[in-house]
């Protein structure tokens, strides 16, 4: 609030001590900025300008001003004339003259209703004259910062919950060695036996879907290329037959449309071969690299395959343990495993919640659940069951911290914060801090968080709020509408843009919200008639603020008004 030229009995800035009885000093006014008085950050600023008229103060008169505001000390301020000894400021006798002393003072509650006054001493050289009667000289503190909402904005560990994953398995079909046949002892084979087992399973879960079977036919590179081609196809074709028959046996004939498969030939499988080779203990690791080096050196395809002719010859056991091995078919079923519902997790989580993953219960707690009890409950089975997660006692931690449960909150997040350092937690433990009174510490935690957020912001944006900080403040709030962000604005006097924020915010028909839109009436110069509209508003919903109204100095111009003075009485 600005200061004002009206005299204080107006309720301004200037007032007037006019000393008679005493020849020493006279006539002396005082201006006081701003009037009231208003915290900002955590001080009470005071300029003082003591206004002495031509031939107010004699020569050698010294005056020792003693203010006083609420239960602060402040500093003696000293006026002295032109003759006087001393380090007072000097203000000449024939011409008059200011003197102007400026104080901060660290904000004490006792100044929200503690006016500015002042008392003193008149000495004429080293002997007291006459003593300055208390002066209110300034109104009590405006300290509507101190309404800013400490809430800070918790940030939350993110759960890693994929509700559907693409899967696949598979059985193999071996051959003999230039053939297609399927023999009967493979199909006895335990991989074929589990794929059917599986498939019968798979057709009575409806959380299995499957996409696609794939058949694709291999052949072993010591033959001629241009034959394995068309046997490697064909090793395909009678390995889908085959398995098909398996199905119907098994009276799975969801599985036996034909389109559903794709059939690939896929020729030689030189790759199949090397990893084969890797695998087999009866050839050193030195010959297996000599075999790969030989088949690497080949020119072309052509030499390649006498290169493995020849390679088979010198070592049987390739015959014996590599080649047959990649004459083959692999049916592969590639299928969608879907999660559990939502409403399915909910109801594991009251019946059963140590089932659930972890990542399923941060989903679950996060995204499902509304009530905080029940959000609490469920991050402290994930805190017990997965203890080395410190996503969990970052978010139980939140979770107490929004309950006001500082002292588990602030427990839960050190323990998060050291299982893994980081951003989310030292966050959410500056709003402990700042909720036990604690900003130093809040501050210091936001500056060691590096990931940027809005609710980093929003938090930095509270603090900025009590340290005076007006516009840092309402950037921080973002761009939505809020009570923190209404009340920066009218700190920062942007009224209509505080108007506009509290009328399209959530606490618009709050009893905070009445009460900031009280003080935009009245620094708008709204009249008594809208301020009193908005504080009536405000006290049906909390009684409580009428006592604050009634000394709030946001109010200082309507304090004589009877419409006012009956509203809040």
């Amino acid at each position: 609030m600005k200061a004002n030229n009206l005299k204080f009995l107006a309720l301004i800035g200037l007032s007037t001590l006019a000393i008679s009885s005493c020849d020493l000093l006279k006539d002396v006014s005082y201006s006081v900025t701003p009037n009231p008085l208003e915290l900002h950050g955590d001080n009470v600023k005071i300029s003082v300008t003591v206004n002495i008229p031509e031939k107010g103060i004699n020569k050698k008169a010294k005056v020792e001003i003693t203010p006083t505001l609420g239960n602060a000390k402040l500093s003696t301020w000293t006026i002295q004339g032109e003759k006087a000894v001393g380090n007072g400021q000097t203000v000449s006798f024939k011409p008059g003259g200011t003197a102007t002393f400026e104080e901060v003072v660290a904000y004490d509650p006792s100044m929200e209703a503690s006016a500015l006054k002042l008392t003193g001493k008149i000495f004429k050289g080293s002997k007291e004259k006459e003593q300055l009667p208390e002066t209110t000289i300034a109104d009590a503190t405006i300290i509507t910062p101190l309404l800013v909402r400490p809430q800070f904005m918790m940030v939350y560990a993110k759960d890693n919950l994929v509700r559907s994953n693409d899967k696949s398995v598979s059985a193999e079909i071996n051959f003999e060695k230039g053939k297609s046949d399927v023999r009967a002892a493979e199909l006895k084979d335990k991989d074929i036996s589990d794929l059917i087992l599986w498939l019968a399973a798979a057709q009575m879960n409806n959380k299995i879907i499957v996409n696609s079977i794939d058949i694709k036919g291999f052949a072993s590179p010591d033959g001629e290329e241009t034959k394995n081609g068309a046997l490697s196809t064909q090793r395909s074709r009678m390995a889908r037959s085959a398995f098909l028959a398996l199905l119907t046996k098994a009276k799975m004939v969801m599985y036996t449309d034909t389109s559903k498969y794709a059939l690939i030939g896929l020729g030689e499988d030189f790759d199949g071969f090397q990893s084969q080779l890797s695998r087999t203990t009866t050839i050193n690791e030195d010959d297996k690299a000599l075999i790969v080096r030989v088949i690497q050196m080949a020119k072309n395809k052509d030499d390649r395959e006498k290169e493995m002719i020849n390679l088979g010859k010198s070592w049987k056991e390739l015959e014996k343990e590599v080649f047959p091995m990649i004459r083959r078919s692999v049916i592969t079923i590639n299928y969608t495993e879907n999660g559990w519902t939502d409403s399915e997790l909910l109801s594991a989580s009251s019946t059963n919640p140590a089932s659930l993953t972890v990542e399923e219960l941060l989903f679950t707690s996060e995204k499902l659940v509304s009530d905080l009890n029940e959000k609490a409950r469920i991050y402290q089975v994930a805190a017990s069951t997965y203890p080395s997660d410190y996503r969990v006692h970052n978010n139980l931690g939140a979770i107490k911290y929004t309950q006001n449960k500082l002292s588990e909150a602030k427990a839960s997040l050190e323990k998060a914060n050291n299982l893994m350092d980081n951003g989310m937690s030292k966050n959410n433990l500056a709003g402990v801090a700042m909720s036990s009174g604690d900003r130093a510490t809040a501050k210091k935690l936001l500056a060691q968080v590096k990931d940027k957020s809005d609710q980093l912001a929003y938090n930095n944006a509270i603090i900025a709020v009590l340290e005076g900080n007006y516009t840092s403040a309402i950037s921080g709030f973002g761009a939505g509408s809020t009570y923190n962000k209404s009340l920066a604005q009218i700190l920062a006097n942007k009224l209509d843009d505080a108007s506009k924020t509290i009328a399209a915010s959530q606490d618009k028909e709050s009893a905070d919200g009445h009460y900031l839109k009280a003080i935009i009436a009245s620094r708008s110069n709204a009249g008594a008639d809208a301020v009193v509209s908005c504080l009536k508003a405000a006290f049906a919903k909390n009684p409580g603020l009428k006592e604050k109204a009634g000394r709030d100095r946001e109010f200082i111009k309507l304090m004589n008004d009877a419409t006012f003075s009956a509203a809040v009485k």
